[in-house]
């Protein structure tokens, strides 16, 4: 092992705190480290700080990595754990995506409900997700929605206060809070869920090869395969938090399912593709991007950069 402790940067919620012991928990196994021997550090994030507006008006995913970014940059930290939903598409260069865990449930999980059509008539649903919201108001468009931020149990309480009639929460997130009996899931024929939802990623320095090699004895290849198709998508797109995108990719042998969804910010009007190409092959999600915006109508085509 290292001369010092190997170290993991993360945020400092329960989730963020569970995901980065799963990779301290991994990596201590994979190379035959003494248990507890990975040491893990919180940082605070402006995501964490800032919970009274929507991620999007107040500087986007960048509010959950830059912190993390700096303290690994600077040598505080070995790796950073991320969710990898929340990692902007574009990411500097200095840093590498080296591993990523097996990949969780991709749903959504609807809680207040057995199901969305068992919402009753203009139910209050909270989110401060565009994709989930435009998806909701597109199967149900006499619901509400109310923007609700904050970390599972906070928004937990805000639907038992009444602040809402029902929520939505990653089930993977969930999952890895031991809370796999709250909510119904929500197929996906029903709603798609946003890249890279469910994934566990794995940052380090791009010259720290030492580390990008302690860190890809964990990498599980087909999920790292999936989501970087995922993110090809989105990173063609442009999108932004503004931007209603949901994509799902599936790794079947040696090639990919690729099912996504853009809308627009109310789900009045959306475009669906699903497509089958060669696993590795990041240019065909990306070029399906492209032909999405060229047809998208007016509505959609705004909300990404040139568009």
């Amino acid at each position: 092992m290292t001369e010092t402790p190997f170290t993991i940067g993360t945020r400092g919620s329960p989730l963020a705190l569970a995901q980065a012991h799963m990779v301290a928990t991994a990596l201590e196994k994979a190379h035959g480290w003494p248990e507890g021997s990975v040491e893990i550090k919180a940082v605070k994030t402006s995501g964490d700080r800032i919970q009274d507006r929507p991620l999007a008006e107040v500087g986007g995913k960048a509010l959950w990595t830059k912190e993390l970014d700096l303290a690994l940059l600077a040598g505080e930290t070995h790796c950073s754990v991320h969710s990898m939903k929340d990692v902007e598409s574009e990411r500097p260069e200095t840093l590498a995506i080296a591993a990523m865990l097996p990949r969780a449930d991709i749903r959504d999980r609807l809680i207040g409900a057995d199901s969305i059509a068992a919402l009753s008539a203009g139910a209050r649903v909270g989110t401060s997700s565009p994709r989930r919201a435009a998806q909701l108001q597109r199967l149900r468009p006499d619901l509400q929605i109310h923007s609700i931020r904050g970390n599972v149990d906070t928004r937990l309480a805000k639907l038992a206060a009444g602040d809402v009639d029902a929520t939505l929460l990653a089930a993977a997130g969930l999952d890895r809070l031991g809370r796999a009996d709250v909510g119904s899931p929500i197929e996906l024929d029903e709603m798609l869920p946003a890249p890279a939802q469910g994934a566990i990623g794995i940052e380090c320095r791009s010259d720290d090869l030492r580390t990008a090699e302690l860190l890809r004895a964990i990498d599980h290849a087909e999920t790292h395969l999936a989501v970087l198709a995922e993110r090809a998508f989105t990173r063609a797109l442009g999108g932004t938090c503004h931007s209603p995108i949901a994509a799902s990719a599936r790794v079947d042998g040696k090639e990919i399912d690729f099912a996504c969804e853009l809308l627009s910010e109310d789900g009045g009007e959306h475009l669906a593709r699903a497509i089958r190409f060669a696993a590795g092959n990041l240019e065909a999600p990306a070029l399906l991007a492209r032909q999405m915006l060229a047809e998208a109508p007016a509505s959609i085509r705004r909300l990404f950069e040139g568009g």
